[in-house]
C-alpha cells in the first residue's frame, strides 16, 4: 500500500480522536480510579498502558502506511544521487515483472521502485518530498511561508480549543498545564523543522524518516500524550477547597455537639439553683456578691457566656461554607461541545 493510499486507514483522524475519548480515558480513568492500586502503582501502570497503546496504534498506522521511499531503495536522507542509482540498478533486476512472471504484483512492485527513483534522484523533489511527503509531490507542492503558517495556524488553535474544552474543571488544572506545554514544545519543533534549510537532523537520527514523516507522528502521539496529560493531572489533584468545605463542615457539627451539651448542662445548674442547692453559708445566692464589690459572675452566667461564643463561631463557620465556591457542573455541556466543534472543524477543513 503506497503513502497516498493509506490515507482512509489512518487513524489520527476523527476515528482516532473518539478512539481516544470514548475508550483510552475510561481506560486510563479505571486503572486510576483511587483505591484500585497503590499511588504509585496506578501512576505507573496508567503510564505504561498509554505508551503502549500509542506505541501500538502508531504502528499500525506506519504499517498501513507502507515503506518510504527511503526504506524501499534501502538509502537513507543523506544518500547521494549515485548511491540511489545503484540502490535502483539492484532492485529493479529483482524485481523486474520478466523476471518475477509468476508474482501477480511484481509490476506494481516494480513501479513503486521506479516512482521512488524518480523522486529521490532529483534534489529538488527529494527536498520537496522530504518535507510534504507524497501528497507534496503529486501536487507539485513548494514552501510557502504564508501558507505554511496559516495552515500550522488553523492546526494549533484548533487542537488548542480542543484541549481547552476537554480540559475544563478544576481537577483538570494540571492536566491542562502539562497538554498546552507539549503543544508549545510540539509547535516550536514544528516550525523549526520546516523552516530549516537542508536536513535538519543528525545523520543517525532515524535516517530513513523525513521531516514530514516526523512531523506525522509528532501529531500522532499528541492525542495520547494529552489523555494522559488530562487522565494523571486530574488523579494528581488534591482539592484544597473541597478538604476546606469538610474541616468547616466537622467543626459546624462539633460546635453543633457542644451546644446541645452546653444546654443539657445549664438546665442541670439552674434546677439546682431552683432546688436551693445553690445558697451560700450566709443565705446569700451562689454567685451574689457583697454591696459595694463587682458582682460575681454566675455558673449559669459562664455557661451562657461560652453558649454564645459557640454560637457566634458556629454563625462563622456556617457563613463561611456557603461562601466557598462549589466547581460548576459544566463537564457535561464542554464535553458534549468539544465533540460537536472537533466533528463541525474536521468536516470543513476536509471538504475545503
Amino acid at each position: 500500500m503506497s503513502e497516498s493510499d493509506a490515507g482512509g486507514d489512518d487513524l489520527s483522524g476523527l476515528s482516532g480522536f473518539f478512539f481516544y475519548v470514548f475508550i483510552v480515558h475510561p481506560a486510563t480513568a479505571w486503572i486510576l480510579k483511587p483505591g484500585r492500586f497503590e499511588r504509585k502503582k496506578s501512576i505507573t501502570y496508567a503510564i505504561g498502558f498509554l505508551a503502549l497503546l500509542a506505541a501500538v496504534k502508531t504502528g499500525m498506522e506506519m504499517q498501513a502506511k507502507g515503506p518510504n521511499h527511503y526504506s524501499l531503495l534501502g538509502v537513507n536522507r543523506n544518500s547521494s544521487p549515485l548511491d540511489v542509482k545503484r540502490a535502483y540498478k539492484k532492485l529493479s533486476l529483482q524485481l523486474h515483472p520478466d523476471k518475477n512472471p509468476n508474482d501477480p504484483l511484481a509490476s506494481a512492485k516494480f513501479d513503486r521502485v521506479k516512482k521512488a527513483y524518480d523522486v529521490l534522484i532529483d534534489m529538488e523533489y527529494r527536498e520537496v518530498y522530504n518535507k510534504f511527503g507524497q501528497p507534496g509531490i503529486d501536487s507539485n507542492k513548494r514552501f510557502d511561508e504564508t501558507q505554511f503558517f496559516m495552515e500550522l495556524g488553523i492546526f494549533y488553535v484548533t487542537w488548542g480549543i480542543m484541549a481547552y474544552v476537554l480540559t475544563l474543571g478544576k481537577r483538570s488544572g494540571l492536566g491542562r498545564q502539562w497538554t498546552f506545554t507539549g503543544l508549545i514544545v510540539m509547535l516550536v519543533i514544528e516550525i523549526t523543522i520546516m523552516t530549516s534549510q537542508g536536513n535538519p537532523f543528525p545523520s543517525w537520527f532515524m535516517p530513513q524518516n523525513t521531516e514530514y514523516e516526523i512531523i506525522w507522528l509528532l501529531h500522532t502521539l499528541f492525542p495520547a500524550f494529552m489523555n494522559g496529560c488530562r487522565s494523571i493531572g486530574g488523579f494528581l489533584f488534591v482539592d484544597l477547597e473541597a478538604q476546606t468545605r469538610q474541616l468547616l463542615l466537622a467543626l459546624q457539627e462539633q460546635n453543633k455537639d457542644i451546644l446541645l451539651v452546653l444546654r443539657d448542662v445549664q438546665i442541670g445548674v439552674q434546677n439546682i439553683q431552683a432546688n436551693g442547692g445553690g445558697g451560700g453559708a450566709n443565705g446569700r445566692v451562689a454567685g451574689s456578691a457583697p454591696s459595694g464589690t463587682q458582682p460575681r459572675m454566675t455558673p449559669t452566667g459562664k455557661l451562657k457566656e461560652l453558649q454564645d461564643r459557640l454560637q457566634s463561631s458556629n454563625s462563622t463557620v456556617q457563613q463561611a461554607v456557603s461562601q466557598l465556591k462549589t466547581e460548576k457542573s459544566n463537564s457535561n455541556f464542554g464535553f458534549y461541545a468539544m465533540i460537536l466543534g472537533y466533528v463541525a472543524i474536521s468536516y470543513i477543513f476536509n471538504n475545503s
